[in-house]
């Protein structure tokens, strides 16, 4: 042993071991504790958020998907037919003769709550029309018994629901507070009661004045038109974009120039697309307003930058080695990057893309601009081409809509639209991680 080692300060200090911390590694470790648990309680407050939320969306829009109907047999004669239809005002007398039909059950039932016509006129709402129309497409069913499935008033229904309560009620010629009390007996005698609306889901919208009689079904279809133009238009544009300018395009100041304008507009407000589509596509194109095709088109535009990025971001994820194999045993470029590099990519490309229509189904402030809002859609399109040519809603704007509206009965039917949506949405990412993992290879 050397005089140097001999008096080196680790020899004669004192001894450490590696199963003892010292004063600065207890610090670090109790820092890093403190960081995980920062961590924690940011993830716990984020679903905790995410938990309210998604209790908010249910609650408030479950009661769309439910409705207040009333069960009434009728039997009209084919005498009370005719004198129906000779009159001026149809729909007022088939809902007389409703009226009639329902009393006439109430007496045999012995409820004992006062009643007339126009009380059962604010309780049943408009189903004179109702009634015609069944009667004009079954004539056969004149002179027999009919039980009818009817809905109820809006405002009937928001009682039975909580969103209107015998203290909150300001009494007008469509709802008396008196109405109410028929309207539990009504329950009672069992001629009310609740009921899945399918209505809801595939019907269209009814109009600013019938909130029960609104549907969801239409703007679906709506929507499921206009993804299919931005699938078509912008999967083999953003892919062939992005490998070419990841894989062929010179590195000049052209393609940088390229790359960071696409960043932009990825970046850029959606109702910009909006204003390009109406001053493009319909004011200089003349294509027809309010269609999924112009609709499709503008998302199209505001889809591609997110496709390209994340489909350049894929193919760069791909090793070089990859590449340089291919090259190495004679491929050409192009049979390289198709034959090797693309397969490998193909995940991450279908993931951003899916993510990128899931992004536009949920978009309106372009269609704010080319007049998806302000048509209302009343039924499905007539076959499959006119469903891209003929005006439409989305299910985004049909929202919006409903939630614009004065009655608070649409507030519902804008939850439950939520919901819809939300599913549409949830079902698009299963299906990209699906996908994901499908086509997912490892090297």
């Amino acid at each position: 042993m050397t005089d140097a080692s001999l008096n080196s300060p680790a020899a004669s200090g004192p001894s450490q071991s590696l199963h003892k911390l010292d004063a600065r590694t207890k610090k670090r470790n109790a820092a890093e504790a403190r960081f995980e648990a920062y961590g924690l309680v940011a993830i716990l407050i984020g679903l905790f958020f995410l938990a309210v939320l998604a209790f908010a969306i249910v609650r408030s829009g479950l009661p769309a998907f439910t409705k207040t109907v009333l069960d009434v047999e009728m039997n009209v004669s084919q005498q009370d037919f005719d004198a129906a239809e000779s009159q001026l005002f149809k729909t007022k007398a088939y809902a007389g003769l409703f009226s009639k039909s329902l009393q006439a059950q109430l007496t045999e039932q012995g409820v004992t709550a006062p009643f007339d016509d126009a009380a059962i006129e604010r309780i049943a709402g408009k189903v004179g029309g109702t009634i015609r129309e069944f009667y004009r497409e079954n004539p056969g069913q004149l002179g027999q018994p009919v039980s009818f499935e009817l809905a109820a008033a809006s405002r009937v229904d928001g009682y039975f629901n909580g969103r209107v309560t015998r203290d909150t009620l300001t009494e007008s010629r469509f709802l008396m507070l008196s109405d109410l009390d028929l309207a539990d007996a009504l329950k009672e005698a069992g001629i009310v009661r609740n009921a899945f609306d399918w209505n809801f889901i595939t019907g269209a919208d009814s109009g600013v004045d019938n909130p029960g009689g609104a549907g969801i079904g239409a703007s679906v279809v709506g929507s499921f038109f206009m993804m299919l133009v931005v699938l078509v238009l912008s999967l083999p544009i953003g892919v062939a974009a992005s490998i070419y300018l990841e894989e062929f395009a010179p590195q000049n100041r052209i393609t940088d120039l390229i790359e960071v304008n696409i960043s932009n507009l990825a970046a850029v407000p959606s109702i910009v697309f909006g204003i390009l589509g109406l001053a493009v596509f319909i004011q200089f194109m003349h294509l027809p307003q309010s269609a999924p095709l112009v609709g499709g088109l503008v998302l199209t535009l505001m889809t591609l930058p997110t496709i390209i990025i994340s489909t350049r971001a894929a193919l760069k994820a791909v090793p070089p080695s990859i590449r340089d194999a291919a090259l190495g045993v004679g491929a050409s470029k192009m049979q390289a990057v198709f034959h090797h590099v693309l397969p490998l990519a193909m995940p991450g490309i279908l993931t951003g893309t899916i993510i990128g229509l899931a992004q536009a189904l949920g978009e309106t402030a372009p269609l704010l601009l080319i007049g998806m809002v302000g048509f209302v859609a009343r039924g499905y399109p007539d076959g499959f081409l006119q469903g891209f040519v003929e005006p439409n809603s989305a299910m985004p704007a049909q929202i919006y809509t409903w939630a614009a509206r004065a009655d608070v009965s649409f507030y519902d039917k804008a939850w439950g639209g939520i919901i819809i949506l939300l599913l549409f949405l949830l079902t698009m990412n299963i299906i990209a991680i699906i996908l994901r993992r499908r086509f997912e290879r490892r090297w």
